[in-house]
């Protein structure tokens, strides 16, 4: 057992569009699976992380730990963060600390119903220079892109294999999400159906390439090593936990072929946990688009610069299985990722973090990648902003 907090219960509700509920209801359903899932009561809670995005503008919440605490009938001490991996790395810093032994952890979005009233935050949240000269909340991940382009100048044979892999990780991660019975999209698309999607948007990307906007919870409980195993027989260790930021404005950035955020937290986590990069064989990472998921196979040290898109496509060819770069594979987003699982800000990366779980629990159902249970780490990837910040989570189960 390691000295390190540990995931003892997990919970979710399912991802899309919830018109018809509450955020309260939401959360409350993520957050009773996941004390269920722990074998404890919430008055055995020492302390509440919550996350959001938008709860206030969304649906006018005043307080946000005001609310959790009429939900939960409780007075114990409760924050609120932005994102899900935020509110993970404080309430693990108090348990590291000795200041809780029991955390709830959870996050929660309400979008879809909003929409309109909110897209213009959600550029100004990413990037306020491109919002000023009139971009999109797409707008950068396709900048990036032809920054990718023109960096590693690549031929026009080599630009069109490029786009051909990114539709490849769109249809990889809708097949993944049919397993997915939480996944907002629980449906496979081919290839033609992303390049149809582009041709239609008169874009290098289409609505296939970017995730959706959902509604859902996620929660987790969190536990001091020297309870964890009272509740757990088998807890899942956060054995590594970093974050980094980088300039809020992408044109300005040193590096606008990847996200260097990435890079440092990604190498940050791997010396935490005192492990090297080809012991991971599982991976969630922040797909907001398509391009992102290509890039971070480089960002977290995966694949060399400029080369992922060569290794995904070769991996994905008449298969949904791993990538496989030099001989190594990883399996990544086996729950289909922000694309098909779905995009409630908020809940996000405590989706990442259930899939990862049970994976290494071996409770992945049709979705387990390794039967034999020989599976020994994963890691999480959760993205504020677009690269501005980011979070890289190792988790362990020995």
């Amino acid at each position: 057992m390691r000295e390190a907090p540990a995931i003892i219960g997990v919970g979710r509700t399912r991802f899309g569009e919830h018109y018809e509920r509450d955020p309260e209801d939401l959360i409350d359903e993520a957050g009773l699976m996941a004390l269920d899932s722990a074998g404890i009561e919430r008055k055995d809670l020492d302390a509440c992380y919550i996350s959001d995005y938008f709860l206030q503008i969304t649906n006018k919440i005043g307080i946000e730990e005001g609310f959790m605490s009429q939900l939960l009938e409780m007075h114990i001490p409760m924050e609120k963060m932005r994102s899900f991996s935020s509110a993970l790395s404080n309430a693990y810093n108090a348990i590291k600390a000795g200041k809780y032994d029991l955390v709830l952890v959870g996050g929660v979005e309400k979008m879809t119903d909003r929409l309109d009233k909110i897209r213009d935050a959600l550029m100004i949240l990413e990037d306020p220079w491109s919002y000023y000269a009139g971009c999109t909340p797409e707008s950068n991940h396709e900048l990036l892109l032809r920054e990718y382009i023109r960096k590693y100048n690549f031929s026009e044979s080599d630009v069109e294999k490029i786009k051909l892999t990114l539709a490849l990780i769109s249809v990889k991660n809708h097949a993944n999400a049919v397993n997915n019975m939480f996944a907002h999209f629980r449906r496979r698309i081919e290839v033609k159906d992303v390049l149809k999607a582009r041709s239609r948007s008169h874009s290098i990307l289409g609505m296939y390439d970017f995730a959706p906007i959902s509604d859902g919870a996620t929660a987790l409980i969190l536990a001091s090593s020297k309870v964890s195993k009272e509740y757990n027989d088998d807890p899942v260790y956060i054995v590594g936990s970093s974050s980094a930021t980088d300039y809020i404005i992408f044109p300005s950035r040193e590096i606008r072929t990847g996200l260097l955020a990435s890079r440092i937290a990604m190498d940050k986590a791997l010396k935490m946990a005192n492990i090297k990069i080809e012991d991971l064989k599982l991976a969630e990472v922040y797909d907001q688009s398509t391009v992102l998921e290509m890039v971070s196979m480089e960002d977290l040290g995966f694949s060399k610069d400029g080369e992922s898109w060569k290794y995904i496509s070769e991996s994905l060819e008449g298969s949904i299985g791993p990538y496989k770069f030099d001989g190594a594979e990883i399996f990544v987003n086996t729950d289909g990722g922000l694309k098909a699982d779905g995009n409630p800000l908020g809940a996000v990366g405590g989706a990442q973090i259930f899939e990862v779980y049970r994976q290494l629990r071996g409770e992945a159902g049709p979705s387990q990648i390794d039967p034999d249970g020989d599976l020994s780490y994963g890691c999480v990837q959760e993205i504020e902003g677009f690269g501005t910040k980011v979070y890289v989570h190792i988790l362990s189960v020995k």
